[in-house]
């Protein structure tokens, strides 16, 4: 039971936020396992090759990486650091660590 009124409208929404994200967390999971099959049966790289593959040409700090499958092809998504400060977004093909497109922010 909430006794102050405050909370009922920002926890009500919260409810429905996280029933409403219920499927999507399947398909999450769904993902993921597919990801470790893919690594497992060598079909995508390890994101420890990718780094070392693409750190000639973009050396900094991976400050995030997700790995999606975008139409049946798994793409690593990597936002580096640079010396500089910038942030580059890297999008990365799983398979053969080739670069598809970059974008640097300042």
């Amino acid at each position: 039971m909430v006794k102050n009124d405050w909370l009922r409208p920002p926890l009500a929404a919260a409810v429905i936020l996280a029933a409403c994200a219920m499927p999507a967390l399947g398909e999450d999971k769904h993902d993921h396992e597919l990801a470790r099959q893919e690594l497992a049966a060598g079909r995508i790289l390890p994101l420890q090759t990718v780094l070392e593959r693409i750190r000639p040409t973009f050396p900094g700090e991976a400050l995030e990486v997700e790995l999606e499958n975008e139409d049946g092809r798994w793409i690593y998504e990597i936002k580096m650091l640079n010396a500089s400060g910038g942030v580059s977004k890297l999008l990365i093909d799983a398979r053969d660590a080739s670069l598809i497109r970059v974008r640097h922010h300042r």
